[in-house]
């Protein structure tokens, strides 16, 4: 019976690596509520990401969420964001009884469309989230720039951009706010888990009491917050994941290079642009599915699908068009993001991803090419 490929595949530190490292949690006990792994982890990777301060929380959609709340936006307040995401930038906003205004994206790299923001700002407006797109990275300078001239903050959704830098700054440093997932397909992980990244102080203390019921001390309780800690066994994984992520993204970066390589030339695929200076991070591989090549992106997903191979149709459809949030909330035109939504086919990616096997998926892409070529052998 042939192997499944999925679009990813959580990368893991050596299997006696961790288990010695978790050995001390059985003595201790200490399992949870922020203990000494918790707080390694939190300062090696405020270094890693180059960012002035960090806070981790147990998911990313728990740590936007509540980076927004952190900022004690006024009920009702507008928040200009991007419907090309995953459903979670959404929902943080929503969650956060805030009215999302949808943007549009540049096709180029399915980055906010920063020249149609402005068009959006009213009165009501409080803040920008773009969002980070398969390691694109958003116009930072301008969007600064915008939010800046009318008092709105920036949050970032940065999940797709983990050890990214831009202009010798970690991505995570732009914005009031720049928010990672850790989530176990992410190109680093904690299993499960997430982080902010700021500058002002300040929002140390109030995510810290967010993510803590509200508690600062036995007996003091200072405000209402939820329960969004990241365990000990989380911050121990990640910890043994930092070790080796030179090794991932060199292992992801052959093979993001040979699937180039293979799809070279095949009519009617294009790739997204890449801002010039700013490396990969090898997280994604998407294509685009143009209307030139032989069949339509879905109907390549479907022969994909029908061979074992899992690739994603993501962002589809766009968060603006689902059934939790059609027609309710103010939106621009969206062709561009539409547009991307109903084109892109994210392939599988990871460091043990085999070179034969990634021949085999780009075999049938060229199949059902219009002027199939030659596939290039690994061997």
């Amino acid at each position: 019976m042939k192997e499944n490929i999925f679009v990813t595949r959580s990368a893991m530190p050596p299997y006696k690596e961790f288990a010695e490292a978790i050995k001390p949690l059985w003595d201790s006990r200490w399992l949870t509520n922020m203990g000494c792994y918790h707080k390694q982890l939190e300062d090696q990777l405020k270094d890693y990401l180059k960012v002035p301060g960090l806070s981790l929380l147990v998911n990313g959609h728990m740590a936007l969420e509540l980076a927004i709340q952190a900022f004690q936006f006024p009920s009702g307040a507008e928040v200009i964001t991007t419907p090309f995401t995953f459903i979670s930038t959404t929902h943080a906003i929503v969650r956060n009884n805030l009215q999302p205004v949808f943007c549009d994206v540049k096709r180029t790299d399915g980055t906010m469309d920063e020249s149609m923001i402005e068009d959006l700002i009213t009165e009501r407006t409080v803040a920008i989230v773009p969002v980070h797109v398969y390691g694109n990275v958003c116009n930072v300078d301008a969007i600064q720039k915008l939010a800046d001239r009318y008092g709105l903050k920036v949050i970032y959704d940065a999940a797709h951009a983990f050890g990214l830098e831009d202009q010798d700054r970690g991505i995570g440093s732009y914005g009031d706010a720049s928010v990672f997932s850790f989530h176990a397909t992410k190109v680093f992980h904690t299993i499960e888990g997430g982080a902010v990244a700021f500058s002002d102080p300040k929002l140390y203390d109030r995510l810290y009491t967010l993510k803590n019921f509200g508690i600062q001390g036995e007996e003091l309780v200072t405000g209402i917050g939820a329960n969004a800690k990241m365990n000990e066994f989380a911050a121990i994984m990640g910890l043994c994941n930092l070790k080796y992520l030179s090794r991932t993204f060199t292992e992801r970066k052959k093979r993001y290079d040979f699937y180039k390589m293979q799809l070279k030339g095949i009519q009617g695929l294009r790739f997204f642009e890449r801002k010039e200076g700013i490396e990969n991070n090898y997280a994604y591989f998407p294509i685009l599915v143009e209307d030139d090549y032989g069949i339509t992106r879905d109907a390549l997903s479907d022969c994909l699908r029908a061979e074992g191979i899992y690739a994603r149709k993501y962002f589809y459809p766009l968060t603006s068009d689902q059934a939790c949030f059609k027609n309710k909330y103010r939106k621009a035109s969206l062709n561009q993001a539409r547009t991307l939504s109903q084109k892109v086919l994210v392939l599988p990616l990871y460091e043990d991803l085999n070179m034969e096997q990634i021949e085999h998926i780009t075999s049938i892409i060229n199949r059902y090419a219009t002027n199939g070529t030659k596939i290039i052998s690994s061997t």
